[in-house]
């Protein structure tokens, strides 16, 4: 059950390597980083807990950023 979630974690993060959209990148790329962090905790695992947290710091960061710009960008151009 443990590898599963392994698994599920890695399928993501490959699936969002091959995404052109940015947005849908980070969005899937946190959603797998935050399922590292549950596979890290279940294995007891801190290196992975921390790079997990990390990244999805990261993520959410860069996600703000995007929302921002295309905030910025629409009333521009209204």
């Amino acid at each position: 059950m443990i590898d599963a979630i392994g698994y599920s974690a890695l399928s993501l993060n490959i699936i969002s390597m091959g995404m052109k959209n940015i947005f849908y990148l980070r969005v899937c790329s946190l959603i797998a980083n935050s399922i590292y962090i549950i596979y890290g905790v279940l294995l007891y695992a801190m290196p992975m807990i921390i790079g997990g947290s990390i990244a999805v710091l990261l993520h959410l960061y860069r996600i703000h950023c995007l929302i921002q710009e295309k905030n910025k960008s629409n009333k521009v151009n209204n």
